[in-house]
């Protein structure tokens, strides 16, 4: 009787997902995305590659150019994913009048949220798996043979986890509106406050730790090996995926976070303080779970008992 009702259970959630994946590879928003990000990264192989000829030179070799742009998604390529995938997810079956069939189903609200969820999850490993084999394969042709390409995965999985933050955000916003469009402009506006306050207040005041507990870039900082700068790095959970390569190829890094200084006679830049790179990496995976299941249980609670005809 147990296996009979699991079975069932079973049954009817790969239906909901099933239904959401064939919906959300359907969106025109969702399409319009996948093919700017392949037209981007295909300007990025290929614009260097043309500048070079244009010049009359050999584009040198870069055997770390993959591993050094993962799938080549940044903040703003996980909102856009984010976006418009997780937008109509939950709004637009109130908006449609799709969630009334939708509930005469025999599955609860619970299998409904989860399936939608997973749905989400499913097609943006999709996605961010086609750019990063298509990155890969380009990198290898354009700039030869790549070192370290066993931590792909790596990458793959941070930029997974990064990105399910904005889809909470667009899923929280959605189901308490029950609008998509305010779910858009209400994300839009989180990103766009967060990322033009993140560098002024990274850049020019004391208070650069306030930004390692919020969504988006972070504080700025320098990765530092033995007191040599290797490179500008984020801290925040738009930045998981670049810090686990860096954790792996530079174990014993620390981040050194610095403020402009506007003292005569004194460096431009003064350093504030240093973290080990491992703690950074931690604390943004800490707080992306934090804001993951925090947000998307309010709107699971909040849709268990949103009324259906208002």
């Amino acid at each position: 009787m147990r296996t009979k009702t699991w079975s069932g259970w079973a049954t009817r959630f790969w239906a909901i997902v099933k239904y959401e994946l064939l919906w959300n590879i359907r969106k025109k928003k969702f399409i319009g995305v996948m093919v700017l990000a392949f037209a981007l990264a295909t300007l990025s192989l290929v614009l260097p590659v043309i500048l070079y000829n244009v010049v009359g030179g050999y584009l040198p070799h870069n055997p770390d150019y993959v591993i050094s742009t993962g799938a080549g998604i940044g903040g703003m390529g996980m909102f856009l994913f984010a976006v418009a995938i997780a937008m109509n997810s939950i709004s637009g079956e109130f908006e449609s009048g799709t969630i009334v069939p939708l509930l005469t189903k025999p599955v609860s609200r619970t299998t409904i949220f989860i399936g939608k969820l997973l749905a989400a999850f499913i097609t943006l490993l999709a996605a961010y798996a086609s750019l990063l084999v298509y990155m890969a394969v380009g990198g290898w042709i354009v700039y030869g043979p790549q070192n370290n390409l066993q931590l792909l995965p790596l990458s793959l999985l941070g930029t997974l986890i990064s990105t399910f933050v904005w889809v909470a955000i667009v899923i929280f916003l959605g189901t308490l509106s029950k609008n998509s469009l305010l779910a858009a402009l209400g994300t839009f506006g989180i990103y766009m406050a967060l990322t033009i306050s993140s560098s002024i207040i990274s850049a020019f005041t004391d208070q650069a730790w306030v930004l390692n507990y919020l969504p988006g870039n972070g504080a700025a900082g320098f990765l530092k090996d033995n007191e040599t700068t290797i490179k500008s790095i984020s801290t925040g959970t738009d930045s998981i995926a670049a810090n686990i390569i860096n954790c792996v190829l530079y174990p014993s890094a620390e981040v050194a976070y610095l403020k402009f200084s506007f003292t005569p006679g004194s460096p431009i830049f003064t350093e504030l303080f240093r973290e080990p790179l491992w703690f950074v990496l931690l604390r943004s995976l800490l707080v992306t779970l934090v804001y993951i299941f925090g947000l998307l249980s309010i709107a699971w609670l909040y849709f268990k008992r949103a009324q259906v005809l208002e």
